[in-house]
């Protein structure tokens, strides 16, 4: 028996790959010749192609838009075209690794209860990736080529799924209808056009590849460790279910931005919101991942909590005038961050627009100072660590905090003047100066109150330069919402973290301000809103 393991995360199949198994299958294999153009060991026929799907435990995003149950479909469906039987594996992803094939293999070999111990003698593998068959080069395994043209020039003839995906994508970011597209239409076997066609995923891939706020792998960025995120975010969500409780409506009650889905825990766990259905949005993977297994575990207080991966700043997910209360925590500042200004008032808007008549929207997060463009002082502690080498670079982020850590509030905002929003095109202009023997650093409220709000999150440092909070104040937030069409409620509030003043202000940051006087201190400024907008 010879088995033929034909690993690949399958989004799309080919023609040409219909094609070449039917050929592998129809033969004797011995005629066949590998990657490196030996004839293949094996004799016979192929009786069992073993498709292992990767990424199997990925969806949604660019690198990985069909959920692994879609792709099975059209696997299965092409696999009644072939000679040989086909069985369909299901492969995590389980990040980069050397051992990846052997993952596989093993993977294979429990799934299969045995049925199927792949080993060189009685398996060739089918890979035109290098990066992927060359692991299996490395057990012994023979390879053959698929479309890999020239090994060494990494050329292909035919176009792999992949650049047969990129050129549908391409085209369809152009205008071109995906369904009559010529690639579309001549390269992609009749079963994946079907799937496609059937559930409309061509419009889901490009819908993916238009958003501007995700990565390939459907994160934010991919400096974040989502391990602190995550921990920060649950250690929270208490203290969070404490500032809105009395602010959210019974009904339908959905947390963007849900992280874990923490609060939502709270919430159902609430006898006052026992009538309530629950929905988080989730647009970063790891995230989302975690909601759902969260909710396989049993955590929540009701059966009614549903989770997407969504971006919902660029399209509704709910209908019309359905949604009783929206909640965001610590959400809008990142779409200002990673998006654009004109995303953060298309969310906005689409938040009126799917909110029920009287429903609310609850907005906590970060805010600007209400003189944000003022020119300020700012006194920083010289004392708390070394002054000089800030400027250095780190292939890792625990190096980077190790090294941030052991940095004075001076030094640690000499290397933020160099870093914050460096990628976006942004120069932070201040000025050192000496006043009666003091040194003080001159800049606006708004970049002193952005480094204030960030010095201390070494852990996250990179991810944390990319993103503003100050880019409006109170009264400007409140102008934005009421121009989208909603009313500002009296429960909204600005107010200054007492708990940041405590114990990442004081003894280390103080500001400033040119008076008639002379220099005169200044309190330090808002850091947080809770606004609520009602409709």
């Amino acid at each position: 028996m010879t088995n033929l393991l034909f690993p690949g995360r399958h989004h799309l199949l080919t023609n040409f790959q219909l094609s070449y198994l039917t050929l592998v299958t129809q033969g004797d294999i011995a005629q066949l010749r590998d990657v490196e153009g030996k004839p293949l060991r094996n004799q016979g026929s192929i009786d069992n192609i073993l498709w292992a799907v990767t990424s199997a435990n990925h969806s949604n995003t660019r690198r990985n838009p069909l959920p692994a149950y879609r792709r099975v479909v059209a696997i299965e469906e092409m696999g009644t075209q072939l000679d040989a039987n086909s069985f369909t594996y299901l492969i995590d992803d389980i990040g980069s690794s050397k051992r990846f094939a052997e993952y596989v293999i093993k993977k294979i070999a429990v799934d299969s209860q045995g049925r199927f111990d792949l080993t060189p003698q009685n398996t060739v593998v089918a890979s035109s990736t290098p990066e992927v068959f060359e692991q299996y080069i490395k057990l012994g395994f023979q390879i053959l080529p698929v479309e890999l043209k020239d090994r060494s020039a990494r050329t292909f003839s035919p176009d792999p799924p992949w650049m047969v995906m990129d050129k549908c994508i391409d085209s369809g970011l152009r205008g071109e209808d995906w369904r009559t597209q010529t690639d579309f239409v001549s390269q992609v076997a009749r079963a994946t056009q079907r799937l496609y066609r059937r559930y409309d995923i061509g419009e889901l891939i490009l819908r993916l590849h238009r958003s501007p706020i995700l990565t390939v792998d459907g994160d934010l960025t991919e400096t974040r460790d989502y391990n602190t995120y995550v921990r920060a975010f649950d250690h929270g969500s208490k203290r969070k279910y404490e500032l809105v409780r009395e602010l959210i409506k019974p009904g339908r009650i959905v947390d963007i931005g849900c992280c874990t889905g923490a609060l939502l825990g709270e919430l159902t766990r609430d006898p006052g919101f026992r009538e309530s259905d629950f929905y988080g949005i989730e647009i970063a993977r790891p995230l989302f991942a975690e909601c759902l297994h969260r909710k396989e575990q049993g955590i929540f207080g009701s059966e009614n909590v549903f989770f997407y991966q969504q971006n919902i700043a660029e399209r509704p997910v709910f209908a019309d005038h359905t949604v009783n209360t929206f909640t965001t925590f610590a959400l809008t500042h990142e779409i200002e961050s990673y998006s654009s200004r004109e995303a953060l008032r298309r969310f906005i808007g689409l938040l009126h627009q799917q909110l029920a008549i009287n429903g609310r929207w609850v907005n906590v997060d970060v805010v600007g100072p209400r003189n944000r463009l003022e020119r300020i002082l700012m006194q920083l502690n010289r004392r708390d660590g070394r002054n000089e080498d800030y400027e250095r670079s780190f292939s890792s982020r625990e190096q980077l905090k190790d090294y941030l850590d052991g940095l004075s509030t001076y030094a640690r905002f000499k290397r933020f003047s160099i870093d914050f929003r460096q990628d976006e095109g942004y120069t932070l202009p201040f000025q050192e100066l000496e006043i009666d023997g003091k040194n003080y650093i001159e800049l606006t409220m708004q970049d002193a109150c952005e480094f204030m709000s960030k010095k201390d999150y070494s852990d996250n440092w990179i991810s944390e330069m990319h993103e503003t909070f100050c880019f409006w104040d109170f009264q400007e937030w409140q102008q934005a919402l009421t121009e989208a069409g909603f009313r500002i409620s009296t429960s909204s509030y600005e107010f200054t973290n007492p708990w940041i003043v405590e114990n990442r202000l004081a003894g280390k940051v103080n500001l400033f301000r040119h008076s008639d006087k002379g220099i005169e201190p200044v309190p330090y400024p808002v850091t947080n809103m809770v606004l609520v907008a009602e409709k």
